[in-house]
């Protein structure tokens, strides 16, 4: 077996069905010397599905900053791939901080695509494709959530992003709210036995898992805004006058101009005045 150049090789893994793993994917995990994984348990199972045994060390949120350093020493004599425990790496996970040292050291940067649960769920849900904007996870924090969700509110995109069971009601919830009752899709499982695409409105989605919150991985995706007819000067008013609440005035002008599509100028005035009274 040919050993691979030096360098680091970026290995897009399965998110459910290993048979989904590549050829070239595998190749690269067979010769590499040493794998950088999220978690060795995860990787080694991969690993014994393919009938080989490689060298591993953690990478991960809690320990990169510490390990990338060596990391990247030993990509000029050895190749290192880099892999998630499930799907592409960097995309939710760490990463792309040893990709941009690896790069700035003179070190070769490889990618091995393949599997992505977010590109995945929008293959799932019947919504446009031709433009969408990806959230990863969204704040936990309903305040934080919230002015996450008024920050995207006039995107015009389809949107996809990461959500966990236990916190699934309450996120399509406060979609519904910032976003209007769009359409919308709750995937989870893709790629497993129990793989489905729940499609309604996020209202809709938010009453069904209410009392029921589902397991595995869930990607929500949430249809683009419709042709919106101008919004009333009371309620413009009153959005701004919450987001004064939690926002300084420029901020705050900035995020009521994106939801509503207003002239921030004007809105930055109005949030002065409101401020000064």
């Amino acid at each position: 077996m040919n050993a691979l150049a030096p360098g680091l090789y970026i290995v897009a893994t399965p998110i459910g069905n290993l048979g989904d793993l590549g050829t070239r994917a595998a190749d690269i995990l067979a010769r590499a010397d040493l794998l950088a994984v999220e978690d060795s348990r995860v990787t080694a199972g991969l690993l014994r599905h393919i009938g080989i045994k490689r060298p591993m060390t953690p990478y991960h949120d809690h320990n990169a900053d510490a390990v990338r350093p060596g990391l990247v020493a030993r990509l000029a004599t050895a190749a290192v791939a880099l892999v998630s425990d499930a799907g592409t790496p960097l995309i939710s996970d760490p990463g792309y901080k040893l990709v941009r040292d690896a790069r700035a050291a003179g070190h070769a940067v490889v990618t091995i695509p393949g599997p992505c649960a977010a590109v995945a769920a929008l293959t799932l849900a019947g919504l446009p494709t031709d433009r969408f904007l990806f959230l990863g996870f969204l704040p936990p924090k309903a305040q934080a959530r919230a002015a996450a969700i008024a920050e995207v509110a006039g995107v015009r995109a389809t949107l996809v992003l990461y959500e966990s069971g236990p916190r699934l009601a309450a996120c399509l919830a406060a979609l519904a709210d910032g976003l209007g009752d769009r359409d919308a899709a709750v995937t989870r499982e893709i790629t497993k036995r129990f793989e489905e695409a729940v499609t309604g409105t996020l209202s809709t989605l938010a009453a069904r898992y209410a009392d029921a919150p589902p397991k595995g991985e869930i990607v929500i995706v949430v249809a683009p805004p419709g042709e919106a007819a101008p919004a009333a000067a009371d309620e413009v008013e009153a959005a701004l006058a919450e987001a004064l609440t939690r926002l300084p005035a420029a901020k705050a002008a900035g995020e009521v101009a994106r939801r509503f599509g207003a002239d921030r100028k004007a809105l930055y005035a109005r949030a002065l005045a409101l401020k000064a009274r």
